[in-house]
């Protein structure tokens, strides 16, 4: 029989997994297959301790607010109901809980940390500065969490797929470019860099792009007038005058010293 939503609210139940959706809000992207198995171990040897938090969508059908990893262990050992705690929660309600409980519950990664904050602070509707106050935390510590979402989605992976801390994703955030960022990952997890080395490494990598010359590309016009230099001594030459020519370059300028014998003995 279908229940209300205020008769079961607050009540522990059986709920079929089939039944459970994911959430829209999980802020986790990443499992650990290591922990999960972990995980499952424990709830098979001790039983689900902890009910997760659904919310109600209609009948047979309900919202994962709270217990992603629990209701995917659970899977993991062919469960085929969860207990869980059946809420009231309007939506934004059941959003900002979701959130909470990742933050304050869950090891999360750096950037799956700032999805959550970025997210809390859209439903709460507020300031960086308020939603600091809110969550315990400085303004500062909070705009720096954030900064990490300023990454490309290429160094996002690599960063992740390295597990680097928070500080040292903000310390890659001091290079201009992609592909410094990346060189950065690549060396930061072969040589498993600390965040002093990786700030060491980054100053290195900013001062080798600054102090590189740029080489600046020849214009069009340039490039016309280069030509008809060249075709001027190919067509001494092959007039049987025996024309040499040197080239040097520098960043700034092409310089060109073409001899023209005038002895008329070296002349045919």
């Amino acid at each position: 029989m279908f229940l209300s939503r205020l008769q079961v609210t607050g009540q522990v139940v059986l709920v079929p997994l089939e039944q459970i959706e994911p959430s829209p809000w999980q802020a986790r992207r990443r499992f650990d297959p290591r922990e999960m198995q972990a995980l499952a171990a424990s709830i098979r040897e001790n039983g689900m301790l902890q009910p997760v938090t659904l919310q109600q969508l209609g009948k047979n059908r309900y919202a994962l607010v709270a217990g992603e990893r629990r209701v995917r262990a659970a899977r993991m050992l062919g469960m085929e109901k969860v207990p869980a705690i059946l809420t009231d929660y309007e939506d934004g309600q059941a959003a900002v809980l979701s959130l909470e409980e990742n933050l304050q519950r869950q090891q999360l990664g750096p950037f799956e940390e700032a999805e959550a904050l970025r997210q809390l602070l859209t439903l709460w509707n507020c300031t960086q500065t308020d939603g600091a106050k809110r969550l315990g935390l400085s303004q500062s510590a909070l705009a720096n969490k954030l900064r990490l979402l300023a990454v490309a989605p290429e160094v996002r992976r690599a960063a992740e797929e390295a597990e680097l801390t928070e500080r040292h994703v903000r310390a890659l955030l001091r290079l201009e470019t992609c592909a410094q960022q990346l060189e950065a990952v690549e060396k930061i997890r072969a040589e498993k860099l600390t965040v002093s080395e990786t700030e060491r490494l980054v100053e290195r990598i900013g001062k080798e792009k600054r102090s590189k010359p740029k080489r600046r590309g020849m214009v069009r016009d340039v490039r016309i007038f280069v030509n008809t230099v060249n075709r001027a001594v190919d067509m001494m030459k092959s007039s049987g005058i025996p024309a040499s020519m040197e080239r040097s370059e520098t960043g700034d300028y092409i310089q060109y010293v073409v001899r023209i014998p005038t002895n008329k003995a070296t002349l045919h």
